[in-house]
């Protein structure tokens, strides 16, 4: 099916794949001609027959699941504690201002630098896991949050209060949908920052999950298996971050620049 635009044009999302497949078949010839050694670099059909053992084993669900559910946990918490405390702020105003300043301060500092801090308050258990990874939702939102609801056009709030609009009903029914797309745009970065603080503490101290199934061959020099882990990291990335496009889609509906009917080029 050609482009609307120019019939004689592939469309977008065609040719959208055409250049990842095209690097897997050259991928796929130079490891099976020899050029590629499977020891620095397995062929695609090796990566896929290690996904099928594991996945027939079992271990590829059980692990990639455990990877899955301290994502979305860390991301729920630290989203849902920067969504209250950002909202709350704004409505606190002084004293708001004042934990604003020391929040914006701590934003700037690496997640992983808190690290130590987290170990020697939760030890290095899960309970520490889980509040890294909440931390590295919590700035992402909590600082788009605050921002976007400044941005918010007065205009529009002096309409809501012109309708008799106050307190929490003026920042349920206008202020927080103005700032919905920098919360959104928060919560995009809240999701990327958790999944690479995931993907280091797996790597290197958690002792289950799609990191350690990859650490657990390296001895072994299965080249293959720690290839899949990254290639299942990936996707698993791609993936939450389309269903966060989605949401942004669905809530978003009102924004022309979430409207792709009205820019046909940007879909």
């Amino acid at each position: 099916m050609s482009d609307a635009r120019n019939p004689g044009r592939p469309p977008a999302r065609t040719t959208r794949w055409l250049a990842p497949v095209l690097l897997l078949a050259l991928w796929q010839v130079a490891a099976q001609a020899g050029w590629l050694p499977s020891r620095i670099l397995p062929a695609p059909s090796a990566v896929a027959t290690a996904a099928a053992t594991l996945a027939q084993s079992g271990d590829l669900w059980l692990h990639a699941r455990i990877s899955i559910l301290r994502a979305v946990s860390g991301l729920l918490l630290g989203g849902a504690a920067g969504l209250i405390l950002g909202v709350a702020g704004a409505m606190a105003r002084r004293a708001g201002t004042q934990a604003d300043g020391v929040l914006q301060a701590l934003g700037l500092v690496p997640v992983l630098a808190f690290a130590p801090l987290i170990a020697l308050w939760f030890g290095a258990g899960e309970t520490a896991r889980l509040a890294l990874l909440s931390l590295a939702a919590f700035f992402p939102v909590y600082l788009h949050t605050v921002r976007g609801i400044g941005a918010v056009d007065p205009a529009l709030v002096e309409t809501g209060r012109s309708h008799g609009l106050r307190g929490w009903p003026l920042y349920l029914h206008v202020i927080l949908p103005g700032a919905l797309p920098e919360i959104l745009t928060g919560l995009r970065q809240g999701l990327s920052l958790v999944w690479l603080t995931l993907i280091a503490l797996e790597l290197f101290v958690a002792p289950s999950g799609l990191g350690i199934l990859a650490t657990q061959v390296r001895e072994t020099l299965r080249t293959d298996v720690l290839l899949l882990g990254i290639v299942l990291y990936a996707f698993l990335g791609v993936a939450s971050g389309a269903l966060v496009h989605a949401l942004e889609r669905r809530l978003l509906r009102w924004s022309p620049a979430h409207r792709p009917e009205l820019f046909p080029g940007t879909d």
